[in-house]
């Protein structure tokens, strides 16, 4: 039976597959995001967002590849996930807030305005004939216009400090958000059709994945 196994600590990602009938294993990566993308910077020039995102779920996939728990290091019925989000807005990408003072700062400057969040999405296919895949999930999203008093309660709450883009759409951060064009799932931070897809290319199926009772 193939296990998938989530790379990262966001409980959203963990939810959001185990409402779908997938109880996944979880290791968290201690990837240096923005060392990685200074990195490819250097490299290759600007990147563009969809590709950014996409090299650090890459990154995160293959740290937790080389520092697999020691119950997993000989499994080989294991397909490794790792997803990465991004807002992008004005040709700028933000990720998590710093503190809640940028987030406030983000805020102000996000409300009454569209924005595409971008997913990255990297799966590492670890059983009989290892391969390795990913594609990006791109949803625009139209935020509300917040007063200043709902832009310093939410910040308050703590929430946008943990997540990327400084929003939620499944928590408090919902009633901010207008409307979105594109996968709602990919605005949580992991696309369930795109996972669709990538699982497809390697010969596994959804079904395959729910828990058995």
């Amino acid at each position: 039976m193939t296990r998938l196994l989530l790379a990262s600590a966001s409980p959203a990602r963990r939810a959001t597959l185990q409402a779908a009938g997938i109880g996944p294993l979880v290791a968290v990566s201690t990837v240096d995001e923005e060392a990685v993308l200074a990195a490819a910077r250097e490299r290759f020039g600007a990147l563009d967002p969809a590709d950014a995102v996409l090299l650090l779920a890459q990154a995160k996939v293959e740290d937790v590849s080389r520092r697999l728990p020691e119950e997993l290091e000989d499994a080989d019925d294991l397909l490794l996930l790792g997803c990465d989000s991004m807002l992008e807005l004005d040709g700028e990408l933000y990720g998590k807030p710093t503190d809640a003072e940028d987030a406030a700062t983000r805020w102000r400057t996000m409300r009454g305005r569209t924005g595409v969040l971008h997913t990255g999405h990297w799966l590492m296919d670890e059983r009989d004939v290892p391969a390795m895949l990913g594609a990006t999930s791109s949803t625009t999203v139209t935020f509300a216009h917040l007063s200043d008093e709902e832009v310093d309660a939410y910040v308050a709450t703590g929430e946008p400090l943990a997540v990327a883009g400084a929003f939620t759409i499944d928590g408090l951060g919902g009633p901010f958000v207008d409307r979105i064009e594109g996968d709602h799932h990919g605005v949580v931070g992991l696309s369930l059709p795109l996972l669709r897809e990538l699982l497809g290319e390697v010969g596994v199926s959804i079904p395959s994945l729910w828990r058995k009772s």
